[in-house]
Formats: C-alpha cells, structure tokens, sequence
C-alpha cells in the first residue's frame, strides 16, 4: 500500500492507539474545492461505508457560498435538502499536516444514484466508458503556484495587492533561489509524500515566487483526486506556516501564468495503447476536434483567459507537435511512457472536468476514426493559420451551451448544470467595477 493511505483496520488500530481521532470526509464542488465535514474517529468507525450527509446547496453555490437561483438541481423552491456523501474508502489516507487527523473523498449520491452532476460523478462516467472499450486512462497533473510571504490573512487585509513574492527574480530551475523557499515547498512535498501522495519533484517556474510541483502518475480517477488533495493540501501548510499560495492562472499581468499540464494516455493491461500509433491518432484527433467547444472544463473562470497570450509558455490556438512548447498539445515520451501532454488547463483547473473533458474527445475520437490535423513544425505564435481557442469565459459558455458533443457525451442535465454556472460567473464579473476601470476612468473620462 502507498505510504500514508489507511485501510479501515489501520484506521481502527490509529484511532485505538490515540494517533488519530478525527475524519474529514470531503468532496469536490464545482470549482474543485473540497468541501465536507470532520468526524470523531470513533463514530465514522461504526459504520465506515455509511459517511454522511451534506446540504445539496453547495452544488449551486457561487465563490462567495451564495446559493444562486435557476438550478434544476436544487433551489429555495425545491427545499434545499440533503445528498448522502458515500466514503470512497480506497482514499482513506493520513493527514500528516493536521493533528491527529484522516481524511476520505466522499461521492455524492441521492438514494442508491450519483448526483450526476458532481465533479466526481462527471469524471467517473467517462472512466466506466473508457472500461467499456477495454481501456484504463493512467494521467499526471503538473501543477504551478505563486508563493507570497504574506500571510492569507495579511493578503486578504491588503485587498491582494502589493504583496511579497517568495522570489525576486525568476527563478526556472534557479536553485539558489529555489532553496531560499525550502521552508515551504519541502513541506508541501514531505506532507504529501507522507499522505498517499507520491511526489516526484519540485522546481522554480517563470515568475518571481513561482514554482511546480509534481506528483507520481496513476489511474485518472485517483489523479483529479491527488489532484484537488494537493492544492488543499498546500493551501493549509501554507497557511500554517505564515504564508500564502495561489492557484490563479494569472495573478498578475507582469508574471508568467500558472498551468497545470495534463498528462494522458491509454492501457489495456500493462499495455500503452499510445504505443500503437492509429490508437494514439485517433484519441489525439478527438481530443483536438473537441477542445474548443469544452473549453469551459479546461479553463473554467474568467482569470484563465488573462493566461492565453503570446510568448508566455501557454497555448493560444489549437495544434499538436512532438515536443513543442508553443503547441496546446505536446508529445512526450516514447513506447510505453508516450503520452499527449495538453498544456491548455491553468492551475485554477478543475481536475474531474477537465480528465472527463479529456477522455469524452478522445474516446470519440477513436470510435469515430479522427484523424488529426498535420504537426505543426515550428512557432505556434508566430503561425497564423491554426484553429483559435476561445478567448474569453462568456465565448467558451456559449461554445459548450451549444455543443451537441457535449450533450451526448455528459448529458443535457449535466451541461445545463454547468452552462448555468459558468453564466453566473460570467454576470458577476460583468457587474464587477474593478481597479483597472477606477484607474483609467476616474478623472480623465
């Protein structure tokens, strides 16, 4: 077993021995927050399988917790009643950040049924299809952050503005300036590594207090969840320790973005698939063919559009290339490691979207026979001809809202669902009076 993952009879022998007392049972809302409850130890023990119970709101809720009208879902007039949150017991894992303390991922579910809608649900549709064709997607997120000596605290007091970054110049792969963050990113990665997270590495990215971590590959499922558990996971520590970290794709308009690269590729057993170069084609040709139109599961709030420009290591059109930067899908690896690395998602992705986006394109790509455009050789800025990507949060709404893909692969409940919350993040913004509007306008207008 991982290091830091707990059967229910370690559980029971921690909770007997005092090293554990507490249980988070947790799960993804729709931006990928995890939300949830903490249990006594003992009382998740009499029935572990059994978890809990959580409002149905936090499925129709904006940023701020506000329960927002025009859901099918849940709503005032429905009552705002209860899902049951079902552990998923193969999640069960260490907390080695918080005392005394264990975590498990829940699914949400009403009755014996999934709410479809979750984020969990999402993705976990779309690997029961890819189980159908005889596949297991094994994938990897490759997650970048912004590192602040301020406090969250301290930043929220300053309205996030004029904050310290843990660096001062940039620092890819600079290790004299990564080891002056040591003090946070060594325990993001000891923390991990003791909570059922493999890590693989972590290095100085772009910007100034910029940097990347990465986690072991797995199966698709338990990678959103390492996934959501990283980010929560370092938020904490953070916090712990006096600072604060973000997950922004662009927190600032100087700084380079912050992505999170997906990594994917199909098996049959020990077998990659990617190695058979028609099967690897055709799930390539979808993956592209679809990417425009479920742009919102890759870049899912207005601030991941402020990431897409030239000469800034993100994509800005649609193409593929063997290891090419500028290309929105990269090539990597050769027999059985060969994957498509898709470099379109910022680190504000929600991970179940954006693998269930991945793996809906793809396997219709390969029941289809897709074949994928010619590769792109050469400077993806500089080439004029390539497919655009939507370039702002309403476009890709309207995209996915009118996608007669996206209705046959997630179902009109599920789209509908979705469509109505991006709309809303979409309407806030629009009502929003902001810096940059006070700054230009104010007195010269």
């Amino acid at each position: 077993m991982t290091p830091g993952l707990l059967s229910v009879d370690d559980l029971r022998a921690a909770v007997g021995a005092g090293t554990i007392d507490t249980v988070i049972c947790a799960f993804p809302d729709l931006y990928g927050r995890l939300m949830g409850k903490r249990l006594d130890a003992r009382f998740f023990l009499e029935d572990p399988a059994h978890g809990t119970h959580a409002c149905d709101y936090l499925f129709t809720v904006d940023m701020e917790m506000e329960p927002i009208e025009g859901y099918g879902f849940a709503s005032w007039a429905k009552g705002y009643g209860d899902v049951h949150l079902v552990p998923d017991l193969a999640t069960l894992r260490r907390c080695s950040w918080l005392d005394r303390t264990a975590l498990v991922l829940c699914d949400a579910a009403l009755g014996h049924d999934p709410v479809r809608v979750a984020p969990r649900s999402v993705l976990a549709a779309q690997v029961a299809r890819a189980d159908e064709h005889g596949y297991t997607a094994k994938a990897a997120s490759e997650l970048e952050y912004y590192l602040y000596r301020d406090s969250f605290t301290d930043a929220a007091a300053r309205d996030h503005r004029d904050l310290h970054p843990a660096g001062w110049y940039i620092e890819d792969y600079h290790l004299l300036q990564a080891s002056r963050t040591e003090d946070l990113n060594g325990p993001f990665r000891r923390h991990l590594a003791a909570s059922g997270i493999p890590v693989e590495s972590t290095k100085g990215e772009w910007g100034r207090g910029q940097h990347e971590l990465n986690i072991a590959y797995c199966d698709v499922a338990g990678m959103a969840d390492r996934h959501v558990l990283l980010k929560h996971a370092c938020k904490e520590i953070a916090d712990q320790l006096g600072a604060s970290i973000t997950f922004m794709a662009k927190p600032d308009s100087t700084e380079a973005g912050s992505s999170s690269h997906l990594h994917l590729s199909l098996w049959r057993g020990n077998v990659n698939v990617f190695a058979s170069d028609e099967t690897f084609r055709h799930f390539l040709g979808g993956w592209l063919a679809h990417a425009a139109e479920l742009m919102v599961c890759f870049a899912p709030t207005i601030n991941s559009y402020k990431r897409y420009q030239d000469q800034s290591w993100a994509p800005t059109a649609l193409a593929w290339s063997p290891d090419n930067r500028t290309a929105g899908f990269r090539i990597v690896g050769e027999g059985p490691a060969k994957r498509i690395e898709c470099r379109i998602p910022g680190a504000d992705v929600n991970p179940y979207l954006a693998y269930a986006a991945a793996l809906a394109s793809g396997l219709d790509g390969i029941e289809q026979g897709t074949e994928p455009p010619d590769a792109l050789d050469g400077d993806a800025y500089a080439t004029d001809d390539l497919p655009p990507m939507p370039r702002t949060l309403a476009e890709a709404v309207a995209a996915f809202d009118g996608s007669d893909f996206a209705r046959r692969a997630f179902g009109d409940d599920v789209v509908d669902h979705y469509v109505h919350f991006f709309h809303t993040e979409v309407a806030q913004y629009d009502a929003a009076v902001t810096d940059w509007e006070r700054r230009r306008y104010f007195e010269r207008i």
